[in-house]
């Protein structure tokens, strides 16, 4: 009897232990179930971020390369802009020499032809004196040009090469360039002004427009020819109609 119960007993708590289990095992398989849906989640995320990340590094080693390239070219720019105005340099310092030695010879023919015809000489003597005067007056006016055309050049140069080494981009004018509207657009607010290249005009110059002294505007050169060019106001300074005839003067003048 007491062996029958042993084993109801037996029976019994080998039934509640394989109840238990079963009830601990049904309760965890849900969360097994979804951790192991978040970690694969998870997994996906990290992959997908991943990938993202190479195409982003991808990328930005593209752009690091493209300006690394734009950097020596700039640096390319620069180079030839400074050898361009040092040569341009050279060349003026020695059209100046020409010019002065020029303006000498000039000086001296004509205190020796006074003295000669002071003193009576040969008339062939004279002759070939106003002729040595003639010939120095006609290399200065050529030197005097090709000055004009050196400093010009220069002028530019130094704009394009202060516009990509900096530190102040403003571009210089030269204190002398004066003009005048010659024809106004107020819709597309651009006018033609009768300076160009040859009075010292240069691209992305600005000039103070004026009627009678006062302030009516101030534009941007945007494109230059040999006498004339076409400037657009600048936002924000026009403060009043602009008229044919109105003067323009360098907003940034060249000491």
């Amino acid at each position: 009897m007491l062996l029958r119960i042993s084993l109801i007993v037996a029976i019994l708590a080998g039934l509640g232990a394989g109840g238990l289990g079963y009830y601990e095992a049904t309760n965890q398989i849900p969360a097994l179930t979804k951790q192991r849906d978040d970690e694969n989640t998870a997994k996906k995320s990290a992959l997908t971020e991943l990938a993202s990340t190479k195409t982003n590094l991808k990328k930005t080693q593209g752009e690091l390369a493209s300006t690394q390239q734009e950097l020596s070219d700039t640096k390319d720019q620069r180079d030839k802009a400074i050898a361009r105005a040092e040569a341009q340099s050279k060349r003026a310092d020695e059209l100046s020499d020409k010019l002065a030695k020029a303006v000498q010879e000039r000086d001296d023919a004509q205190n020796s032809l006074a003295q000669y015809q002071a003193t009576g000489l040969k008339p062939e003597e004279i002759v070939r004196l106003n002729k040595t005067l003639k010939d120095a007056n006609a290399q200065i006016v050529v030197l005097t040009h090709d000055m004009g055309v050196v400093q010009r050049e220069r002028s530019r140069l130094q704009a394009k090469l202060d516009s990509i080494t900096g530190p102040d981009p403003t571009i210089k004018l030269r204190p002398d360039l004066m003009g005048k509207i010659v024809v106004v657009d107020p819709k597309w607010d651009f006018v033609v002004l009768n300076v160009g290249e040859e009075q010292g005009a240069i691209q992305d110059g600005e000039l103070l427009v004026s009627r009678n002294g006062k302030l009516v505007a101030k534009v941007v050169i945007r494109s230059v020819q040999k006498d004339r060019c076409v400037a657009n106001i600048v936002p924000g300074w026009k403060l009043g109609e602009m008229i044919e005839g109105d003067d323009v003067t360098p907003a940034h003048p060249a000491t």
